[in-house]
């Protein structure tokens, strides 16, 4: 691949990808995602690695997810670009390629990414506490704020999105987090949401949970396996 292709990546519209002949390939928010059944966890072992060596030759690198019993997950973006570029439409196609030269073929079952929005009248003073609680990073903005969302460093769990407010609700929130972290874990994790504005509303039922909220009372729970009833 040219230094120059590397280097100056064209950005890549859903319009355009639709244009594509990737069928193997669904585009959901600036990035592009298939699954591949390999008819054995060895098998899909093998192709994960087939995929990984064709992304060290391009010099651009998609995550990987394997899972029993055969399923090889695949993403794709180009994280300096903010979104879907030229690279990932040309490592998508080799992709499909490797899958269709080993036998393996896309599973056509519904691929989804999941957001949760908060509503906030002070974006900037509460999304710090949730990137403390939840251990994600803050994404660029693209408004005043100094942050508009917060995704997970490992691409796992679902993004989290800010949307202002005019005026605040007067009624309690009916949908809060519950964020489960190893046992050694919990005590850190608490003391930076607490750091980062957070509020210990209750630790009644700790080490099974603690209630935490954000400065305007929207609620998280930092759970462990322990004290479980």
């Amino acid at each position: 691949m040219a230094d120059s292709a590397q280097d100056n990546p064209q950005i890549v519209t859903a319009q355009r990808f639709a244009r594509e002949s990737l069928d193997d390939w669904r585009y959901l928010l600036g990035r592009i995602e298939s699954q591949f059944r390999a008819g054995s966890f060895d098998g899909a072992a093998s192709f994960a690695l087939e995929v990984a060596r064709a992304a060290n030759r391009a010099n651009h690198h998609p995550d990987i997810d394997l899972r029993y019993p055969d399923r090889v997950f695949v993403a794709l973006m180009t994280h300096a670009a903010g979104g879907l570029t030229d690279l990932d439409l040309e490592l998508a196609s080799e992709i499909s390629q490797l899958a269709m030269s080993s036998g393996l073929r896309a599973e056509a079952l519904p691929i989804s990414r999941v957001e949760i929005a908060i509503d906030a009248m002070e974006i900037d003073v509460i999304w710090p506490f949730w990137a403390a609680v939840l251990g994600y990073e803050p994404v660029s903005p693209t408004t005043t704020t100094s942050t508009d969302a917060l995704v997970d460093p490992r691409r796992i769990g679902p993004s989290i999105w800010f949307q202002q407010m005019d005026e605040p609700r007067p009624q309690r929130n009916r949908i809060h987090l519950d964020i489960t972290v190893a046992d050694d874990q919990a005590d850190g994790r608490i003391d930076d949401a607490l750091a980062a504005g957070g509020i210990l509303v209750s630790d009644k039922r700790a080490r099974a949970f603690w209630i935490l909220a954000d400065a305007e009372g929207n609620e998280a729970c930092i759970c462990t396996w322990q004290d479980r009833d």
